[in-house]
């Protein structure tokens, strides 16, 4: 779980993670150095929720951060604000489940916030996820809706060049790679829909691009930014 300076989003995300039925999890809480009074909240932190607190390069570096540190089996990754959706989350993903040929599960996300997700209408702030050859339209797994399994990670990492869209690089490598992807039809979690990656400007979509073209060909980048140059109009005319 990424953190900086957002201590009250970090007690909601805890609180929701301790309601849980299920327990045996750890949690690493990945500071970027933040205030006192986030330091004070962390230090009094017990197992299974452990810490570290130091400057680093962004989100994604504090996720690789969090890779290296974890000990389970599944890795799934919150971001201070967010929140399970309810307290048998976990129990229904994992329990009574025959996991063994399954490198990630994807459930439904909830958003909550000011902002509309792109296509999302404003009624509707869901995300049902998609393992298809759509994922080169949009990503169709949230990384807040998705569990890992940390085999995944042994040779890829979050690459910190994309500040903004790593996790779709990485969704889009998994898929490539033809990894087994179970859907289930259960909310996972409840998100924050003001964050940068929901910011709508233009930069997001040429990372966009810029992230497509380096998975597949040069050719590419004219379709690529086609369908993202649409993309950003649609989410402007949505929202205004």
């Amino acid at each position: 779980m990424p953190v900086l300076n957002n201590l009250l989003g970090l007690q909601k995300t805890i609180i929701s993670i301790k309601s849980q039925t299920f327990s045996n999890y750890e949690v690493w809480i990945i500071d970027g150095k933040s205030s006192k009074e986030t330091q004070e909240y962390l230090e009094h932190l017990e197992a299974p929720f452990f810490y570290q607190s130091e400057k680093d390069k962004g989100i994604y570096d504090a996720m690789n951060k969090g890779i290296a540190f974890s000990n389970g089996e599944w890795l799934y990754f919150l971001g201070a604000g967010d929140e399970l959706y309810h307290e048998s989350v976990l129990e229904n993903c994992f329990l009574n489940r025959t996991l063994e040929s399954v490198n990630l599960i994807a459930g439904n996300i909830v958003y909550v916030g000011n902002k509309t997700p792109f296509i999302y209408s404003k009624n509707k702030m869901t995300k049902n996820p998609s393992w298809s050859n759509d994922m080169w339209i949009r990503n169709g797994l949230h990384h807040q809706g998705t569990f890992y399994k940390k085999v995944l990670f042994l040779n890829t990492k979050y690459p910190l060049k994309y500040k903004t869209l790593s996790d779709y690089w990485l969704n889009l490598i998994l898929y490539k790679q033809n990894e087994k992807c179970f859907i289930i039809e259960s909310t996972i979690a409840k998100c924050n829909s003001d964050g940068v990656s929901k910011s709508g400007n233009w930069n997001l979509y040429k990372e966009e691009v810029n992230l497509k073209t380096d998975l597949t060909s040069l050719l590419l980048k004219p379709i690529f930014y086609i369908v993202a140059f649409t993309k950003f109009l649609s989410r402007k005319i949505v929202n205004d």
